[in-house]
């Protein structure tokens, strides 16, 4: 059993487990539910879980992959962009079938979500983004996420720093620094010298001509609120969705926002 494996098993009671190989890389894809299928890309980390897929599972088939260098899928050097991560989940996506899904995703999974969409509508039905990052602005910049001590991180997960924190292991767990340390560097690859995003993102939103759904949290640090308008100005079919009293883990800390990205895929 490998890192990876021993945290995030318990809270994938229920899911199943496949691994395929991408191009040379071990990706481990979660599954739950049957239906139409909807693809959620998760954020820079994957000890929150998933637990929010339960709900979208009453009718739907939630499919979550590992990114590369992420929980439980292996390492793959050679990526060095978001870009990269698009291509590696077209070559997933082609494996997995799907030529017409819905695509989801949160903050860094957003990112890869939106890009993917610049490129890859046609194959969408509809998308949804929960807290993006990937798209710079400069009157509104966010944080840098490299230079936020590990102490004060769950204040810029969460609007109560305790949900986060309930989302941590009790005490000096090794296996979850090291897992935390390899998706940190992961993200890092990507992102180190662009903490802000990708700056040509901007220009080609207006080719994601399909029913978006922004789901934002009102308190969120990481991605402050005020940004969310330069998205709904870029995207031809944008609904932004407040979630209030909510921090950047949208679907952990409000119940409310994962039935409003419930509804809105089931339309």
């Amino acid at each position: 059993m490998n890192i990876a494996q021993k945290i995030t098993r318990p809270s994938m009671e229920g899911f199943e487990r496949v691994e395929y190989d991408v191009a040379g890389t071990k990706t481990v894809v979660y599954s739950i539910g049957s239906g139409d299928p909807v693809v959620f890309l998760h954020g820079g980390a994957t000890f929150p879980g998933f637990e929010f897929a339960r709900v979208w599972a009453r009718d739907r088939k939630v499919i979550i992959p590992h990114h590369p260098g992420f929980g439980e899928s292996g390492d793959d050097d050679r990526i060095n962009s978001v870009h990269d991560y698009v291509l590696h989940y077209l070559d997933l996506f082609d494996q997995l079938k799907l030529d017409r899904f819905d695509l989801a995703g949160h903050s860094f999974g957003a990112w890869i979500a939106a890009e993917f969409a610049v490129e890859h509508s046609h194959r969408l039905r509809r998308l949804v983004l929960a807290g993006p990052t990937g798209l710079v602005i400069n009157e509104h910049p966010t944080p840098d996420f490299f230079k936020i001590r590990a102490a004060d991180l769950p204040e810029y997960l969460t609007a109560d720093p305790e949900v986060a924190r309930g989302l941590f292991p009790d005490g000096h767990d090794v296996d979850f620094l090291v897992l935390g340390y390899r998706e940190t560097t992961s993200l890092s690859k990507v992102c180190w010298d662009k903490p802000q995003g990708n700056p040509t993102l901007g220009r080609w939103l207006h080719r994601i001509e399909l029913p978006t759904l922004l789901v934002w949290g009102e308190r969120d640090r990481l991605c402050p609120i005020e940004g969310a308008s330069a998205w709904t100005r870029g995207l031809p079919d944008a609904r932004l969705e407040v979630v209030p009293g909510t921090g950047h883990l949208v679907f952990e800390e409000s119940p409310a926002a994962i039935d409003t990205a419930h509804r809105f895929l089931a339309a």
